[in-house]
């Protein structure tokens, strides 16, 4: 009887190790992740942070395009324009070189804005010009752009600056 009593323990033992074993084999095993592999960034202090795509390049265009225009006038005073020109053919041998303020009636240049290189890397691209003086009597002014080797042409834009 003895005997029976080992042998019924035993086999308890059995099965409960045999459960155990089952179990854990049919539960998921929990792994660590594999760890993230992070790659820096490389950047030179020339490229911008950001990648702009690259401007059409057209290479019939003759002249660079006026394509926004903002200009104030304090009281009576000279005005100020910032200008947007769009010249994507830009190279060091070919780009726009100018815009200039005129009288829309009369053709008169009341104000040039000369640019010293080519914006290849910036288009479109923003220009300034402070102190421009236009007589009252000038009611409509056109904002020109040159290129280096064809000279003016383009899109313009004219504003209706009567008072």
């Amino acid at each position: 009887m003895r005997m029976r009593s080992i042998r019924l323990g035993t086999l308890v033992l059995l099965i409960a190790l045999t459960a155990t074993a089952c179990s854990s084999a049919a539960s998921p095993q929990l792994v660590d992740p594999p760890e993230e592999t992070t790659v820096p960034a490389t950047s030179t202090v020339d490229e911008p942070a950001e990648t702009q795509p690259e401007p059409a390049i057209d290479p019939n265009q003759e002249f660079p395009d006026v394509i926004d225009v903002e200009a104030e006038r304090v009281g009576s005073g000279p005005m100020d324009f910032d200008v947007t020109i769009s010249s994507p053919y830009d190279t060091p041998e070919r780009y726009a070189d100018a815009w200039r303020v005129v009288d829309g009636v009369t053709d008169e240049v009341l104000g040039i804005r000369e640019l010293t290189h080519d914006h290849q890397n910036e288009q479109p691209f923003t220009r300034s010009l402070r102190g421009v003086e236009v007589p009252e009597s000038v009611t409509e002014i056109r904002i020109e752009a040159r290129d280096s080797v064809n000279g003016w042409g383009g899109q313009s834009i004219t504003l209706d600056i009567s008072r």
